[in-house]
């Protein structure tokens, strides 16, 4: 049963490193690699023209479709600021938001986010979200009317609304954009905006005629680029959407190019939209009328864009009156607080699913609630990691102190277990049942020590994708040198830390923190007796060198987190032995490792 104890506790610690590694070690890298390749691209745009740049159409639109037109100028624009100018604009000014609202269309086509910026350094330019679209990077929101011979002319891509009063948008002050088609048809558009992220366009229609008509209401999230990088396993990015009895859907920009189109079910409500890791930009449909959402991948002009979009069922207007839609348009940071926030105050069906918590989000959240809780009280997400480890012992402590009191116990009996070995040796079915009595009379689980090991998967995870998710991590400082939790640990083992005037490769890039935890990790690994079977002993051996090299790449906070916590078990091994009356075996485990072996007699 020791024998089994040992296995299952290999077994343990063999499928962690290899989930390890499959799945987590390379991200870090895609990371990093994505971060500079966005940065690249941003630069870029502002001189590379936009290849193949559509042209407006000029033809009438089809009565039950979406727009598909990009309503790109037809003289392409040699960069960002050119694109702008291209174009009337209203200013948009908030608290968190800057840029402005295209009249040709009433899009949203540019704006840039505040408080975020592309690196750590606070001089480094602004996350662009949104670009015009005859840009390489063009990203834009767009709300409209689907009309027919008997509407006219309805508002939609390359519509030229006009300001009516105040031309500047801001949390107090709305713009309101008006727009009279050759039928007599009178459109009012007010656009609000909050301190946060979410744009509120409420669309009037005046009809003056004799007649009623019918028309469709349409929003659209259009993207011409995508990542350089694909999202990794944890990671949504792509289209993403909650509407109809479907529910949430998904596709990855891959998965959206192979399959060209999907079409759910109808809805009455939800969201829809485009996402990335840290922003989104979303549709909130009015909820007045059933409306139909679709996910494309579309060729125009030689140019393929990613889209978004939902139509809905026809909405009529007598004569003499009028009618008004409201829709909402989110385009931000996917701050955790924010999303909450909309979907509770606006009533958006799970808006929360915005941020990609996992199939473990029963685990992710709390664990985000409390390291979010107790970064308030220290100031700092590193300490909040530090305090949260000691919340996360605590809980398992009951669990933990047993499984070290019965390692301590089997230490005790370990005389009494290798003298049934040598009383039983030659049969071992007398030799397990003289084991198993053992236990049972010691009263010791002889598999209690592989839950030290197991339960911290989970937690493990669950942090890991806390700090690789959530935006509040990005960028948030500890001490020193780490002023970055979501990124690995800057320095180099290889550079002698910086004081060597070269760059170490990735897969040998080793900080000071990884460093840390692999000797955290091998001294607690020598709290025990080396196992007995040569496999185990070099598995056991080499696990701390292997971690050491896995964890180099993973965000500086998560190795913290294991350090500390390594730390913490050592403490709470050491006190449980001593009260058991079981031997440390620390000491000696040093000092017979570094001690020469006797040569074995011929």
């Amino acid at each position: 049963m020791e024998n089994n104890r040992n296995f299952f506790i290999t077994i343990a610690a063999s499928v962690l490193i290899l989930t390890l590694w499959q799945v987590f070690y390379m991200n870090p890298r895609v990371e990093q690699q994505r971060e500079t390749a966005r940065i690249e691209a941003q630069r870029q745009s502002e001189n590379k023209p936009a290849a193949g740049t559509a042209t407006p159409s000029t033809q009438a639109q089809q009565p039950g479709a979406v727009p598909n037109a990009s309503g790109a100028d037809a003289t392409t624009p040699a960069g960002r600021d050119q694109a702008l100018a291209a174009s009337q604009r209203v200013k948009i000014d908030t608290p968190s938001l800057e840029g402005s609202i295209n009249l040709t269309g009433g899009r949203l086509d540019d704006l840039k986010l505040k408080h975020y910026r592309l690196t750590v350094d606070k001089n480094s330019p602004e996350i662009e979200l949104l670009n015009p679209s005859a840009l390489p990077t063009g990203y834009f929101a767009e709300v409209g009317f689907v009309g027919n011979a008997q509407t006219g002319t309805v508002p939609s891509y390359d519509t030229q609304w006009k300001v009516d009063g105040n031309a500047t948008l801001t949390p107090t002050t709305p713009v309101t954009l008006t727009y009279t088609n050759d039928k007599g048809l009178t459109f009012k558009r007010t656009v609000s905006v909050d301190g946060n992220y979410m744009f509120t366009l409420s669309d009037s229609v005046q009809n003056t005629g004799s007649a009623p008509i019918t028309l469709s209401n349409y929003g659209r999230v259009t993207r011409y680029d995508k990542p350089t990088t694909a999202s990794v396993y944890v990671l949504h990015e792509g289209l993403i959407g909650v509407t109809g009895t479907e529910g949430l859907q998904e596709h990855k920009y891959a998965s959206i190019e192979k399959d060209k189109q999907y079409t759910p079910s109808k809805s009455t409500d939800g969201w829809l939209g485009i996402t990335d890791k840290y922003w989104a930009v979303t549709l909130v449909p009015s909820e007045k009328q059933p409306f139909q959402p679709r996910f494309a991948f579309l060729e125009d002009g030689g140019r393929h864009r990613y889209q978004t979009d939902y139509l809905s069922d026809p909405i009529t207007v007598a004569p003499g009156q009028s009618t008004t839609v409201e829709s909402l348009i989110f385009a931000g940071a996917k701050e955790v607080g924010t999303i909450n926030a909309y979907e509770k105050d606006r009533d958006i069906r799970r808006f929360d699913l915005l941020i990609d918590w996992g199939w473990f989000h029963f685990i992710t959240k709390p664990m985000f609630w409390l390291i979010d809780t107790l970064y308030k009280f220290f100031g700092n997400f590193g300490l909040a990691i530090l305090a949260t480890t000691i919340i996360v012992k605590a809980f398992f402590f009951p669990l933990a102190n047993k499984s070290y009191k019965s390692m301590a116990k089997m230490k005790v009996v370990q005389p009494k277990m290798l003298e049934i070995r040598e009383k039983f040796a030659d049969d071992k079915m007398k030799q397990q049942q003289a084991m198993m009595e053992l236990y049972k009379t010691e009263k010791i689980n002889p598999i209690a020590g592989c839950w030290p090991v197991l339960i911290q998967i989970p937690v493990f995870f669950a942090l890991y994708k806390v700090l690789y998710i959530t935006i509040e991590m990005r960028h948030a400082p500890f001490f020193g040198w780490i002023q970055d939790l979501a990124a690995p640990d800057p320095t180099s083992l290889l550079n002698l830390f910086g004081l060597m005037p070269f760059a170490t490769p990735a897969m040998l890039h080793i900080g000071v923190w990884p460093l840390l935890m692999g000797v955290t990790m091998f001294l607690q690994m020598r709290m025990n007796p080396a196992p007995p079977d040569p496999t185990q002993a070099a598995i056991f051996n080499w696990m701390p060198v292997i971690f050491t090299f896995m964890m180099a790449g993973f965000p500086a906070g998560l190795v913290i987190y294991w350090a500390w916590n390594n730390s913490l078990s050592i403490l709470q091994q050491g006190v449980i032995m001593k009260r058991q009356g079981a031997k440390i075996e620390l000491w000696d485990n040093l000092v017979n490792l570094f001690r020469k072996k006797p040569t074995p007699a011929e």
